[in-house]
């Protein structure tokens, strides 16, 4: 309900579907003393001052009223919205196993004339007639290792997985769920930031995101800018997967610049991954459809080898058919599942991998229709985007 408090669907926080809906630190204590946890972490009198609304859930509806006295979160959203976790999303969403389940948990509500969706795992935003999504950045690794751990450091959720050869892979998050860091710790110590969606500042609304640029001048062929999966071999996507920018880049951009900025990904190629397409209303990939992904894989393990820095981008996209919320939610959960079978069947390093859904934007096949062409998703190198400065632009010929 726009403008309510969640509350859970049982006594011990279960929904009907036995969904475990309890803030995640409720859910590490348990049944025990509700205060273990605050002691392992700290003063249990830091863990109030952190959260007041730990302290006294009546308070949350009186303070709700005019949101005068705390004022945002960075990106937009507030401590004392509905549903406000710290770290921005529940460990117990990632439990939805249909597109039924993420409608029936769907809950919006109003913000300065804004609509706020929220929903397992994502929160969607419309702006005018514009929408934008922000998804868990921990969930893809929490499936992954079922052993991550989480840490409160301040202000910040610290997701950790172990990784096979001693490596961990870091993953620091705000209090709205915003990337911050992602970074590789060696088992020397030595660490090695893939990510930084910090250095730019303190973090922005969504839109301010946006980086328009002038469409770059592609002298290469088309087949060579965006290559199809399913017609060029190992060798072709390597060379899409590695090449440096097509025009020039000025300087070094976040990670939600590049998300939210066709014109600034258009500056490096990308590869459509046609072998894989989707049934409506579906996010998974089938068996036989994974498997079509071994060269895909192949040719990001190659780059990754070479340079253990890369950062690949899976964008995932619908048809046209359908609301423009569910298509966004859906694209996304559709990219996250490929950058998953990558890891899972294919050893490639979660972390050296993004995502991000666009929906029915960019259509493949230009039509308002169902198409299964149109349900896909694409990978692009982005480390120049994200690491470089002043990267030279591609000689094209």
């Amino acid at each position: 309900m726009p403008g309510r408090p969640f509350v859970p669907g049982g006594p011990d926080g279960r929904d009907e579907r036995g969904f475990d809906r309890r803030d995640p630190r409720d859910q590490d204590r348990g049944n025990g003393d509700p205060r273990d946890f605050d002691r392992r972490n700290g003063d249990p009198r830091d863990f109030d001052r952190r959260d007041p609304d730990r302290r006294d859930p009546d308070r949350r509806d009186g303070d709700r009223r005019g949101f005068n006295d705390r004022g945002d979160l960075p990106g937009g959203y507030r401590r004392d919205a509905p549903d406000y976790v710290p770290g921005g999303f529940r460990r117990g969403d990632i439990d939805v196993r249909s597109y039924d389940d993420v409608r029936r948990a769907r809950r919006e509500y109003n913000e300065g004339g804004r609509l706020i969706i929220r929903e397992p795992g994502r929160v969607i935003v419309r702006d005018d007639d514009r929408y934008f999504l922000r998804h868990d950045e921990t969930e893809r690794f929490r499936l992954l290792d079922r052993d991550a751990r989480i840490e409160r450091r301040g202000r910040d959720t610290v997701t950790i997985i172990d990784r096979p050869g001693g490596y961990q892979v870091f993953t620091v998050v705000d209090d709205d769920g915003r990337l911050l860091r992602r970074y590789r710790r060696g088992p020397d110590g030595r660490e090695v930031v893939l990510i930084d969606n910090s250095y730019a500042g303190p973090p922005r609304s969504i839109e301010q995101d946006v980086v328009v640029l002038p469409p770059p001048d592609i002298r290469i062929p088309r087949d060579r800018y965006v290559v199809e999966a399913d017609r060029v071999d190992e060798g072709a996507i390597y060379e899409a997967l590695t090449a440096p920018p097509v025009a020039p880049i000025e300087r070094r951009y976040t990670l939600d610049q590049v998300r939210s900025s066709p014109t600034l990904r258009a500056r490096m190629r990308s590869v459509d991954i046609d072998t894989i397409t989707f049934d409506t209303g579906s996010w998974q990939v089938t068996p036989d459809q994974a498997r079509r992904l071994a060269t895909i894989a192949a040719a990001i393990n190659q780059a990754i080898q070479n340079n253990p820095q890369e950062v690949f981008l899976i964008e995932g996209y619908t048809d046209a058919v359908g609301n423009d919320v569910d298509n966004l939610s859906l694209s996304d959960r559709r990219a996250q599942s490929v950058a998953e079978v990558l890891t899972r069947d294919f050893k490639v390093p979660p972390e050296n991998l993004t995502t991000q859904g666009y929906g029915e934007q960019y259509l493949k096949v230009n039509t308002q229709s169902a198409s299964r062409e149109n349900r896909r998703v694409t990978v692009r190198r982005i480390t120049p985007l994200i690491q470089q400065q002043g990267q030279p632009a591609q000689q094209q010929q």
